[in-house]
């Protein structure tokens, strides 16, 4: 057994980090530093390693995820969890309540609204204050048992805090959602990949909470919001809905600050007008407004009407829908060899946006739908975001539809196509393909890669049609004088692309990994392998063991990345860019790691255009000078750096009074050469 000591010094960390989690993900008001966060963190970290038997399932160490469960345990809920009926228009929001004023025989009664997230419902319960199971809705009476998932989801509390007396055994419910941006993020990497999207953050949240492996989980931008108390053991609840939210707060849980109390069905009404108009502007998908009651008292007389309350309902928005024709079905190879069906519809107007193609996903999803090829079909902007075709209405078909039918030749060099067993998508096996080659240049250049200012979609396509380049060492020997002859190219832009091509030179690990188009590898496991092996020679040199090993890297991408660093060409490839002097390793910027560290602790938000820095640049200097990035501007961001054309985060900074610098203050701060 540990000495008594450290098993004390181990309860005082998980105290205070838990505490801390607590002030900076409910409380949105950090009382320390990120730097002083981390060193409780990782003093923990430190004694768990070093003594196994202290770690507890609750630990703030656990969040990280553990390993796979071969299927879900099916969870009996002690009160079901039932759902809400919807009102889709004024009148019909008059009649409800029209019906709880008859029978509480008063119309004089509060109400709490709250912005409906799109996301999956959850219950949580705690005993003794300690997470002990996290369940889905399922069909209301049963659910699954995902614990280990929820526990790698950083706004839910493991522990709860003691600001007032904890119930013996307490279940509350919510939403987990995906933020927008990071949805965004995950199908652009799913994209890369040539993996089917994802749907819809809904979809999203589902499918990230319901994976067998928690590690995969834990690599998912997942948030949570408690909406309710599902039931509770040995204390008194408060008498109103709008206080028990409160009082869960204090426990540590995390509560949208859109929720409001009003007095009137008018101010009901005029919250849900505002959610129509601003919905598209905030970083979670919602598809309504919730309004309850706010006396608990009222809401036990109203009971239930078969599996809904009485004493609540959903307030739906106006549907973002329409229908359109579906002329055709074409065909993307991408950098992978993926071909990639997508709907080419008649030009219709949904969520305000023209949309005239629209995602398929894959051959299997077609036929799942039913779809055919002159079909009227409905589509939808899924999450406001995507476009896609929900389904075909049949009853406008006439009999000349035809069915589709997945070309057996690659559309772009007819090489016959294959698809793997278990795999979704068919792919053109010829890695010269000229639209594989095409799309791994994109990749390769593009921002999430070597981020070459400059030389985008329409300038690659162009040097693959004048014989300049083919692979993606040939970039790196391009001159100012064939740039300058190129169309639309004066001799001012030439010297600034081949500057960039220079500069790219000295991208971060990560960015270099990413930009190689390895299968299954996004900007996330890039991380992860840029972390464990610090350059490209030791990553190539890696057995399919050593990358099972890393948390959040399965045996299909362990497989993938093996095999990739397998193939003479893709070696070929390395061999060119080290000879052309890409600086394969970490640690290749002017300052390494070990230097000043003048941000330590610090949240920095990027907006504009900067004049020394590319994007990858600056959030890898940012992040070797201690600070981290964040995405949008928040009470906890220390500074904007905003540079030319900066947009709305800048407007966010000055709204929120959080102070902004100009790139030459930026590097007057960090004492940074120019």
């Amino acid at each position: 057994m540990p000495d008594q000591h450290i098993i004390n010094r181990a309860n005082d960390l998980r105290e205070q980090v838990n505490f801390h989690n607590y002030r900076y993900h409910t409380l949105d008001s950090p009382v320390v530093s990120d730097s002083e966060y981390d060193a409780l963190l990782r003093e923990l970290q430190s004694l768990e390693e070093a003594q196994p038997e202290l770690i507890t399932p609750e630990s703030p160490t656990q969040r990280v995820g553990t390993t796979p469960s071969p299927e879900f345990r099916e969870v009996q809920h002690p009160q079901p969890m039932l759902s809400l009926s919807n009102a889709f228009d004024d009148q019909e929001m008059e009649a409800w309540h029209r019906r709880g004023a008859a029978m509480l025989e008063t119309d004089v009664f509060a109400m709490v609204c709250e912005p409906k997230i799109d996301g999956l419902a959850i219950a949580l319960t705690y005993e003794e204050g300690r997470l002990v199971r996290g369940a889905t809705r399922g069909d209301g009476s049963r659910g699954e048992d995902v614990t280990p998932n929820i526990r790698t989801i950083p706004t839910i509390p493991m522990v709860l805090q003691r600001s007032s007396s904890v119930p013996p055994r307490l279940e509350v419910r919510g939403e987990v959602f995906f933020p927008k941006d990071g949805f965004q993020r995950l199908n652009e990497e799913r994209a890369e990949r040539g993996e089917a999207l994802m749907a819809n953050p809904r979809n999203a949240a589902a499918g990230s909470l319901r994976q067998l492996d928690p590690r995969i989980t834990a690599t998912r931008p997942l948030e949570f919001w408690v909406y309710q108390v599902g039931w509770l053991e040995g204390v008194g609840m408060p008498p109103t809905h709008w206080e028990a939210l409160r009082w869960l707060r204090d426990f540590g849980f995390r509560i949208s600050k859109e929720i409001i109390r009003v007095d009137s069905l008018a101010k009901v009404t005029e919250f849900h007008q505002r959610w129509v108009e601003e919905r598209f502007t905030k970083n979670y998908a919602t598809d309504g407004v919730v309004v309850k009651i706010d006396r608990l008292d009222y809401q036990r007389h109203l009971g239930f009407v078969g599996r809904e309350p009485r004493w609540a309902i959903a307030y739906k928005f106006p549907a973002e829908q329409a229908a359109t024709q579906l002329l055709d079905i074409g065909i993307n190879v991408g950098r992978t060899g993926s071909l990639n069906p997508y709907a080419i519809l008649e030009a219709i107007q949904v969520s305000g946006v023209t949309v005239r193609q629209a995602s398929l996903h894959n051959e299997d999803d077609i036929r799942r739908k039913d779809l055919r090829i002159g079909d009227w079909v409905w589509v939808e902007r899924a999450g406001e975001v995507i476009p896609q075709v929900l389904g075909p209405i049949t009853e406008r078909r006439t009999g000349a539809e035809r069915e589709f039918r997945m070309a057996e030749h690659c559309p772009v060099c007819d090489t016959p196509v294959v698809r793997e067993a278990g795999e979704a998508m068919h792919r053109c096996p010829n890695t010269v393909c000229p639209a594989q080659i095409y799309e791994r240049l994109r990749h390769f250049v593009s921002r999430g890669g070597m981020d070459i200012e400059g030389l985008g979609s329409k300038q690659v396509a162009a040097l693959l049609d004048a014989g300049l380049v083919r692979e993606m060492p040939d970039i790196y020997a391009l001159t100012k004088e064939q740039m300058a002859a190129m169309e639309r190219m004066g001799e001012k832009s030439a010297e600034n692309l081949i500057t960039a091509i220079a500069a790219s030179k000295h991208r971060p690990l990560p960015n270099i990994i990413s930009a190689l188009g390895i299968l299954h590898v996004g900007s996330e496991t890039s991380e992860l392998l840029a972390k464990r092996f610090r350059s490209i020679q030791r990553l190539a040199e890696a057995s399919q063991d050593e990358l099972k090993a890393i948390p959040g890297i399965g045996p299909i991408v362990a497989e993938a990345i093996a095999a990739h660093f397998r193939n003479e060409g893709n070696l070929r490839v390395l061999h060119g860019l080290a000879a052309a002097g890409v600086i394969m390793q970490q640690g290749t910027l002017p300052h390494d790691a070990q230097g000043p560290r003048p941000l330590a602790g610090l949240r920095l938000v990027v907006t504009g255009r900067l004049e020394h820095f590319t994007r990858s640049e600056i959030e890898a200097r940012i992040k070797q000078l201690g600070g981290q990035v964040g995405n949008n501007v928040t009470k906890k961001t220390a500074y904007v750096l905003a540079g030319e054309d900066a947009g709305s985060k800048l407007q966010d900074a000055h709204a929120l009074g959080v102070h902004s610098l100009t790139e030459a203050e930026f590097l007057t701060m960090t004492e940074e050469p120019v």
